[in-house]
């Protein structure tokens, strides 16, 4: 926020009931500014909507957060009943309950930030209309509460590992794990990137927040999360490798199930999406964030 104001002995009011003084406010022109050091200064605050984000959800429910355990083992089980048992998908080798599971993981962690950060602008208007703070909090505190549901979701991951390994079954993690903080990240901006052109396109057409909703779903079919890119034609898998998480799943998988095959070439070429999608996303959140209350 720049504010310019004139001082009485060097300037003539410009209305003769102003008191001598003229006060600009206009909103921030830098589009590129992201204010990381601003963000930091309210770190307590981004802490506060992590607590309500994780926290919060499930606080007047039976379970609690035991929900984040329940919901991908419920989604896996029905996974390796249908998929693995009746439809006879093939899973590179792996468990098929390990296969779908560490899928399953992955995805809702993408999904959950995607679907979050899409409502920044239309779920907190209210807050944003009557106190000043970076903008930017509300998608931050959304990847740190999702990253915590996924921590919890991974170490429940590797319990289930264990216990296959243990029984002798197919699984042999390798040195692709050191990568998992990359694949994490990669996963977290194209969620973050999608997730914040959404809410900004949303505060001017609202059919996008229902489009959303079954639109991840559709996603879900056009990245190899209940199936390998081992079982597409070979044509196919070219057009699949254009999908920046397709090639993030195949490496998860790789690194601690040891099944399938990992490209350093096709995790760059995500990567690259991936830089763009948030790059046109950082453009339309600054310039929406100046004028969004105008028409939310």
């Amino acid at each position: 926020m720049s504010v310019a104001i004139a001082d009485k002995g060097t300037r003539e009011p410009e209305r003769a009931d102003d008191g001598g003084w003229t006060c600009v406010i206009e909103p921030e022109g830098r589009r590129f500014d992201l204010r990381l050091g601003e963000l930091w200064h309210y770190r307590d605050l981004v802490y506060l909507f992590v607590r309500r984000d994780f926290v919060a959800q499930y606080k007047q429910t039976i379970l609690g957060p035991a929900w984040h355990l329940i919901q991908p083992l419920l989604t896996t089980i029905m996974f390796t009943v249908v998929f693995g048992r009746i439809a006879g998908l093939p899973t590179d080798g792996a468990p098929a309950f390990l296969f779908y599971m560490a899928g399953t993981v992955l995805w809702g962690y993408f999904s959950g930030v995607l679907t979050s950060v899409s409502g920044t602008f239309t779920a907190n208007a209210a807050i944003f209309g009557k106190v000043y703070f970076p903008r930017l909090a509300v998608p931050v505190a959304v990847l740190l509460s999702k990253l915590l549901a996924f921590g919890v979701q991974f170490a429940f991951l590797l319990c289930f590992l264990a216990y296959f390994r243990l029984r002798g079954a197919h699984v042999a993690p390798n040195a692709w794990v050191l990568l998992t903080p990359v694949l994490l990240v990669l996963m977290a901006a194209l969620g973050l990137g999608l997730g914040v052109i959404v809410s900004a396109l949303t505060t001017r057409y609202r059919d996008l927040a229902v489009v959303v909703t079954f639109g991840v779903q559709l996603l879900m079919f056009a990245t190899p999360v209940i199936y390998p890119m081992s079982a597409l034609p070979e044509p196919y898998r070219t057009w699949m490798a254009l999908n920046p998480i397709a090639p993030v799943m195949e490496a998860f998988r790789y690194a601690w199930l040891g099944a399938g095959e990992a490209s350093l070439a096709q995790l760059g070429l995500g990567a690259v999406v991936t830089g763009v999608i948030v790059l046109g996303g950082v453009l339309l959140f600054n310039r929406v964030e100046r004028t969004f209350m105008d028409t939310v």
